[in-house]
């Protein structure tokens, strides 16, 4: 090939060199060239851009050493960005936890952290009370797995124990005053006075007022308490408290007893008499004598006769049922 007067600083492969390495110099090149003036402004273009890059941001990927100018305009993808380390979400309810992983890099996958399985199908009424960074296969989005409860009940100790429910103290005998501060810490709904005595009205003012009675009673587990009450029956101060509920302090007297009488029964001649036959002997037969007998009190012999106390003869005859009469 017949030679073309050009010079070794003009030969393609070393301005394009150039204009990766150092593009000030390729820059420079590139105009003594033969190349035609739409190929000289692409290349100094490019150039100034690869060689402004680094003032500008992120320094873009090592390029080849043989790379042509077009491959300067080319973005090299940037790798995925990988989690540092997992973020700590414990007491976050389970919504806000999983949201919170993800924006982090990280899968997110929950259980019951109590020694039951309920499954979380409302995520916000849970809360974490332990995480673990789960192993999985190289390269696969890491995951977090949360151990919940329900975001009313405590942590239990350890993952995969029971829930250590709070239980309800003894109040009675504490002032109302103390005893709702004492039960402040179980988070009750509200804790509802009433008074021991049934016909005692409670004030507006009941807080030196003293616990007589008390709902839950003591040592009883409380669960869900923010939908729960205590109720704590009270009693004035210096007034004792009654033995069982439902008790009056000023009862009423009871009604004094209505007398009854003993129906009697009369003869017509001896007045008073007994309601079963003889008192001091038996009956005659045949006209004989029956002993004393009791003048109006019946007889079982028709026509037997006794001797009165008074010392009269009695017949044992009617009218109507057999009596002893004269």
């Amino acid at each position: 090939m017949p030679a073309s007067g050009r010079r070794w600083w003009q030969h393609p492969a070393l301005i394009i060199a150039l204009l990766v390495l150092i593009p000030p110099a390729g820059i420079a090149l590139a105009w003594t060239s033969p190349w035609g003036r739409g190929k000289k402004i692409v290349a100094t273009v490019l150039a100034g851009l690869w060689f402004l890059t680094p003032f500008l941001g992120d320094p873009p990927g090592k390029a080849k050493a043989d790379a042509g100018p077009a491959a300067l305009a080319s973005a090299s993808p940037g790798a995925s960005p990988r989690p540092s380390g997992p973020p700590g979400l414990v007491g976050r309810n389970l919504k806000e936890a999983k949201a919170a992983a993800s924006a982090a890099g990280f899968d997110a996958v929950s259980h019951d952290a109590s020694e039951g399985d309920a499954a979380q199908l409302a995520e916000a009424d849970w809360k974490v009370c332990f995480q673990a960074l789960v192993t999985r296969q190289a390269g696969a989005v890491p995951a977090l797995d949360f151990g919940v409860v329900r975001s009313d009940a405590p942590c239990p100790a350890r993952d995969g124990e029971p829930v250590p429910y709070p239980r309800m103290p003894e109040v009675v005998g504490l002032t109302f005053a103390k005893a709702s501060e004492t039960l402040g810490p179980i988070g009750f709904q509200k804790t509802e006075p009433y008074s021991a005595y049934t016909d005692v009205v409670l004030p507006a003012a009941v807080a030196d007022w003293v616990v007589c009675f008390q709902e839950p009673e003591k040592g009883k587990e409380v669960r869900e308490p923010k939908g729960a009450s205590a109720r704590l029956g009270l009693t004035a101060p210096g007034t004792g408290c009654p033995g069982t509920p439902n008790t009056e302090l000023h009862p009423k007297p009871a009604p004094a007893p209505t007398p009854t009488s003993t129906p009697t029964h009369t003869d017509d001649d001896s007045g008073s008499s007994s309601s079963g036959g003889s008192s001091s002997g038996g009956s005659g037969t045949g006209g004989a004598g029956s002993g004393t007998v009791t003048p109006g009190a019946f007889c079982s012999t028709p026509g037997a006769t006794g001797i009165g106390k008074n010392g009269g003869v009695y017949t044992c005859k009617g009218p109507g049922q057999d009596r002893w009469r004269r």
